[in-house]
């Protein structure tokens, strides 16, 4: 290896807890090396498979021979590779990890899941010439980068609940079953047992959908651990995709809750065969606590699987405006910033008889609200050019429904029924109605956005969407067309023009 090295930029850690000690030479550690695209994505006219996405976008075969010869000369193990989504998955010792890449990663008490140590690094990562062509190193710092979006509801303060099915209904989803779709949910921990499944479903008058768990990078489907907590996310997002599309095969792919772990869960999900038909994210972290390096990776996943034809659906946060529980200031959630991502915020909705009353979802300090705002590293993407989305940057949400956990969604977790909100309950609606549209259109959706947005300049609503204009996410407000509370509003029967 030469001594010249180049920093990757982006890649910048601050130091967080207590260090206990330099993390022992000989500790075997993993990371998931993200090389550069061959040419840039363009966008597609047609959904692309993932053979003719890497021969045209993937790793370039010169690079990734180089790169796999000098790591494995380096003393580097390739455990994995996938030139389509240009990505290396390796291990080797510490001592060789950290000199590779110009780092040292210290044991810090309160590890992954808030117990037991983790590893931690600072300051940036820096690459010898041999190795050109990585733009990016995770998993190096296995610090958790995500919370899940769901708000579990007080049975005493619940003023009113809501099944999947009702929900579709009130809303005119267009109907169909999801038949010769899949959808790809991604979890950061937690898990499902069969049984809740099968008596979730049974209870709608539904057979159990086909789901299968698939590990990612070492993650695994471990239910039964915390009904309030991750186990809650997972069997939010299979209940209510899988209630608004029964007949969809369900794929869980559980990874752990790092930068690489969540890069490569989406990966492995976009570029799967069949490809899905949605990919549900109910998991994120506020822009500004991401490293660059890490939302470049995981937007260039996104991008990858829209040009797979695949519509990525991720919950916009739970915490207003400010996108972080006491925190202050504007902030926009990501993945759900991705310009490449279906960003999915929340409301408060309330039927009587054939009355429907809904705005947007903010409990104050009690309960939270719908993330939303505009992008600070994003910028606006064509399709939102005259939606009326202040500044530069790209606008969040673009869609919504009912997430506030007061009027939430019936579940069934762990052996007990519960109602839960969030906007992690959105995205797998969202997901769920994708499938439904794709098998009315006989194809997949990909990024409907184009268009939920065309014909919309600021104040003009969206004809296949029911336009939510009152309430306030705390910095945001409300009203006619897109607004950074709602996007562009709920699912309604106009829906069904998108599968035309």
């Amino acid at each position: 290896m030469t001594d010249s090295r180049q920093i990757i930029p982006g890649s910048e850690r601050d130091a967080i807890g207590t260090a206990l000690h330099p993390v022992p030479d000989d500790t075997l550690v993993q990371a998931t090396l993200v090389l550069r695209r061959r040419r840039a994505l363009d966008s597609v006219d047609s959904p692309l498979t993932s053979a003719e996405l890497g021969e045209q976008y993937g790793a370039d075969p010169a690079d990734l021979d180089r790169i796999r010869t000098a790591l494995t000369d380096a003393g580097v193990r390739i455990l994995d590779e996938h030139a389509a989504s240009r990505r290396l998955r390796v291990e080797g010792p510490a001592r060789t990890m950290t000199g590779l890449f110009g780092t040292s990663l210290d044991a810090v008490e309160g590890g992954p899941g808030g117990a037991g140590h983790t590893r931690m690094r600072s300051g940036s990562l820096s690459l010898p010439q041999e190795l050109d062509g990585v733009d990016a190193v995770l998993g190096l710092d296995d610090r958790d980068v995500a919370a899940h979006r769901h708000v579990v509801a007080s049975p005493s303060s619940s003023s009113s609940s809501f099944t999947p099915l009702q929900l579709a209904d009130i809303y005119g989803i267009p109907a169909a079953d999801g038949t010769g779709e899949t959808i790809a949910i991604v979890e950061l921990g937690g898990g499902f047992a069969q049984t809740d499944l099968d008596h979730y479903f049974s209870g709608l008058g539904l057979t159990s959908p086909k789901v299968t768990a698939q590990g990612v990078d070492g993650g695994k489907n471990v239910p039964g651990q915390d009904p309030n907590g991750a186990d809650g996310e997972v069997l939010l997002d299979i209940e209510v995709a899988g209630a608004i599309a029964p007949k969809s095969d369900i794929v869980v792919y559980f990874a752990p809750n790092t930068d690489a772990g969540f890069v490569d869960a989406i990966s492995t999900a976009a570029h799967a065969s069949p490809a899905p038909t949605a990919i549900s994210i109910s998991w994120g972290q506020s822009e500004d606590q991401w490293t660059g390096q890490s939302r470049t990776a995981m937007d260039n996943a996104i991008a990858d699987a829209v040009a797979l034809g695949v519509t990525v659906t991720v919950a916009a946060g739970d915490n207003g405006s400010a996108d972080s529980s006491g925190g202050s200031g504007k902030h926009a959630d990501f993945p759900a910033s991705s310009p490449h991502a279906l960003g999915c915020g929340g409301t408060h909705l309330e039927v009587s008889g054939s009355s429907v009353t809904e705005t947007v979802w903010n409990d104050g300090g009690q309960g939270g609200a719908t993330g939303g705002g505009v992008s600070d590293v994003f910028a606006r993407p064509s399709w939102q050019a005259s939606a009326g989305v202040p500044g530069t940057g790209r606008g969040v949400p673009d869609v919504a429904a009912v997430a506030d956990p007061q009027t939430g969604y019936q579940v069934y977790v762990d052996g007990s029924a519960m109602v839960i909100g969030g906007t992690s309950a959105v995205a797998p609606l969202w997901a769920g109605i994708a499938a439904r549209l794709a098998q009315l259109a006989g194809k997949p959706l990909g990024l409907v956005q184009t268009r939920l947005y065309a014909g919309v300049t600021a104040g003009q609503p969206s004809p296949a969407l029911r336009d939510i204009t009152t309430g306030s996410n705390g910095a945001y407000d409300a009203g006619p067309g897109w607004d950074a509370c709602t996007g562009l509003g709920v699912p309604s029967k106009q829906l069904s023009s998108l599968a035309g």
